[in-house]
């Protein structure tokens, strides 16, 4: 067990029982038992972390890959991650790591050191925790944070947002960005794909991270019959406006066929503008659809229609922005420099 983290946010129970309390899961764990994120464990009535500092995956990306296209365009993020999960989304891209086990991959060993060290040898303005669940290696992101902050760099996450209130507190002051994913808005939905999430906790956070000003970008996947009709989005978009603003961007994003949900097909383009210009017609200023290859919605423009920010697929063509601003002055939201 020396190799392992002893795990933050957690209660010690009669018998040896725990409770883990890092996400709304609250997973009851008896001795030996791991938790559904595939990724805690309790030994002997402690909770350890299984994947402290074992990196499942590790890239220097565009920015725009995570997706945040208002955070230091044209940057580059460090970006890790382990295995596991606190869901179990059907149609996840990454469940060669999502819903795997640490040692049924290949895994690099890495302190944060070494991450903080190898992103600024990279030449990375951030470290970005993303392709699985970064929540479920909490401890190793925010020891990475605090290093990262020290050393210059940015904290950015791509999360489904299924964390207790009292870590997402602790991790803050060390989170400059982050991309929820807002799967659907009711727990019917979050049931039926995921196994086991609820809606609220994940709204909860987005407003938490909003309030607290941390730089937030949000991904709907559109899944054919599940949460692409006019209707779903339209109360998506509409929660959006009123709880997140209208200068929130909002990027919709195109389902392929993987993991279990092989049976579908892709979705369908007409669906994807139909729910871009259903979040532009209800005052959302900044409207992406991924997944696809399209100028129209990749690309970023002040109100007056001129164009601020051009993308090719995750790459920055043109930024036409001074210090954030038009040319007419206008100040577009994000976070430039």
């Amino acid at each position: 067990m020396s190799n392992l983290k002893v795990a933050s946010f957690f209660e010690k129970l009669d018998n040896n029982y725990v409770r883990c309390n890092l996400c709304p899961n609250r997973c009851l764990l008896v001795p030996g038992q791991i938790g559904l994120c595939k990724a805690r464990q309790n030994i002997k009535g402690i909770l350890y972390s299984l994947v402290y500092g074992k990196v499942a995956a590790v890239h220097n990306d565009p920015i725009e890959k995570k997706p945040l296209y208002h955070f230091l365009p044209g940057s580059k993020a460090y970006s890790i991650a382990t295995t596991g999960c606190n869901m179990s989304c059907k149609f996840c891209q990454n469940w060669d790591i999502s819903q795997k086990f640490v040692d049924e991959v290949t895994a690099r060993e890495m302190t944060p050191e070494q991450v903080v060290d190898e992103a600024l040898k990279q030449g990375a303005k951030s470290i970005a925790y993303t392709y699985s669940e970064p929540v479920i290696f909490f401890e190793f992101m925010l020891d990475t944070a605090k290093l990262a902050r020290a050393k210059g760099l940015k904290n950015v996450m791509h999360s489904n947002g299924y964390i207790m209130p009292e870590p997402l507190a602790e991790l803050m002051p060390y989170l400059d960005a982050a991309n929820i994913d807002l799967k659907g808005m009711t727990d019917q939905y979050y049931t039926f794909y995921t196994a086991n999430g609820r809606v609220e906790p994940v709204l909860d956070t987005l407003k938490t991270l909003k309030q607290h000003g941390i730089w937030l970008e949000v991904t709907n996947l559109l899944v054919p019959g599940g949460n692409d009709s006019p209707e779903d989005v339209g109360k998506l978009v509409s929660w959006v406006k009123e709880n997140l603003g209208a200068d929130t961007p909002l990027h919709f994003s195109r389902f392929f066929p993987l993991y279990k949900l092989e049976n579908l097909a892709p979705t369908p383009y007409d669906t994807l503008n139909q729910a871009a210009a259903i979040a532009q017609k209800n005052g959302l200023k900044y409207v992406y659809v991924g997944n696809i290859e399209t100028d129209k919605w990749n690309n970023t423009y002040c109100s007056g229609g001129q164009l601020a920010i051009k993308r090719v697929g995750y790459f920055v063509m043109e930024n036409n922005l001074t210090q954030g601003k038009c040319a007419s002055g206008e100040a577009v939201a994000g976070v430039w420099q």
